[in-house]
């Protein structure tokens, strides 16, 4: 049986190759089986499950496969890139049991407790504030003038998070991402919710933060703070991931923009097709067996990091049909009892931010060849450094000519 700390390192997914063409790297793994030991930054192994079955199995098993990092994180440097988004939180995605349910409940109550109406008209009412800065210059960068900005503005309104304190938050999540910087980037994020938590207590309001702090749990400070930082890390990184890859999907796939074009694609289904192949959160869901397992015959070490790789799962070739529209068995949101709990809102959002640009810039198109777009680097996200567009410029109100694409 081949034992991973001694076997070959199979791929390094914090390098610029990985980057630029993940989908080559996956296939590659591949003609290891479902289960290759890989890096996720210098010096920090972990297993990767690259299989569709094989991960759904890890997923489902909390007590094979727990999400403590706690004994893990004795073993690296403070100075670890990827440590800040794999220590330790007191939140319901490092934690299991009771402890998990009674998190997890909290923000699950915060996230139900968010009116679809009223998120739809932050979203509507973001969007289009964007979309006025640019629409009449006739070119802009969709990734840093609307898919970054506008999930920030939401959930800013939604958390009750001053703009300028969000924007700091934003950026320390682009840092722990990258992994520039991390530990300096983790240092501030945590400041700056605290600062958010702090503000709540002393003047609760109706939005998602006060209702964490007043939940009948009775978190402290610092579950609480732990708990927003994961719903706007959810809000950040991924989600404008979300938007912008979609974009790029519809721009450069002559197929998928004809059939939304031609109403014979809902941009929700257009969003689950790249959920499917490019997810934009693409290796998550980190996991520490707490003794040596075997696992479809390879040895996992105990505390090493087992790492599921959505984008490789989704296209594993077991899952490959003819056609998936309306087809939403991906993984992009995980499975088993840590699944996003944020899946509704978040899909809303991608959705009428992307329905209220196409409506207000009709005959957009890439500003450059798809094959010249760059990726940022890091392990864990599927992320552009940017997506420049041209359009005809736009003078006046956005328009409603293709509302019908999103069903509404």
């Amino acid at each position: 049986m081949p034992s991973l700390p001694t076997g070959p390192v199979r791929a390094r997914l914090f390098d610029p190759e990985f980057a630029a063409d993940p989908a080559r790297t996956y296939a590659r793994l591949r003609e290891y089986g479902d289960v290759v030991p890989v890096e996720l930054a210098p010096g920090v192994p972990a297993t990767l499950i690259i299989g569709y079955t094989a991960a759904l199995e890890v997923l489902r098993d909390p007590v094979t496969f727990p999400k403590d990092p706690r004994r893990w994180e004795k073993r690296v440097s403070r100075d670890c890139p990827v440590l800040p988004l794999m220590m330790y939180r007191p939140n319901c995605m490092y934690t299991d049991g009771n402890v998990h349910a009674r998190l997890r409940q909290v923000v699950t109550d915060g996230l139900v407790s968010v009116d679809p109406n009223v998120l739809r008209d932050h979203v509507e009412n973001s969007a289009e504030a964007l979309i006025r800065e640019f629409r009449s210059a006739g070119e802009a960068d969709l990734l840093g003038q609307f898919a970054r900005p506008l999930p920030l503005m939401v959930f800013s309104q939604a958390l009750g998070c001053p703009p300028d304190l969000s924007e700091r938050l934003a950026a320390h999540y682009k840092g722990i991402f990258d992994g520039v910087d991390a530990k300096r980037a983790n240092a501030g994020l945590t400041r700056g919710v605290a600062e958010l938590i702090a503000l709540k207590r002393q003047n609760p309001e109706h939005d998602l933060a006060s209702r964490i702090l007043a939940h009948p749990a009775g978190l402290s400070d610092e579950e609480a703070l732990h708990q927003v930082l994961l719903l706007m890390g959810a809000g950040a990184e991924p989600e404008q991931n979300l938007i912008a890859n979609t974009l790029r999907l519809m721009l450069t796939s002559d197929q998928v923009a004809g059939d939304v074009w031609g109403g014979n694609l809902l941009i929700e289904d257009a969003l689950d097709e790249l959920l499917w192949t490019d997810p934009p959160i693409a290796n998550f869901a980190f996991t520490y067996p707490e003794r040596d397992v075997e696992f479809r015959g390879v040895l996992l070490p105990a505390d090493q990091p087992v790492v599921i790789s959505f984008a490789a799962a989704n296209t594993d070739p077991s899952t490959a049909s003819g056609n998936r529209v309306g087809n939403r068995a991906h993984l992009a949101w995980g499975g088993g009892p840590h699944a996003c709990p944020a899946k509704r809102p978040a899909q809303l959002i991608a959705t009428v931010a992307i329905e209220r640009l196409l409506d207000s810039l009709p005959g957009m198109e890439p500003a450059v060849p798809a094959a010249e777009l760059e990726w940022r680097t890091g392990p864990f996200h599927r992320a552009l450094t940017a997506l420049p567009v041209r359009f005809p410029p736009v003078f006046g109100g956005t328009g409603d000519a293709h509302r019908a694409r999103s069903g509404r």
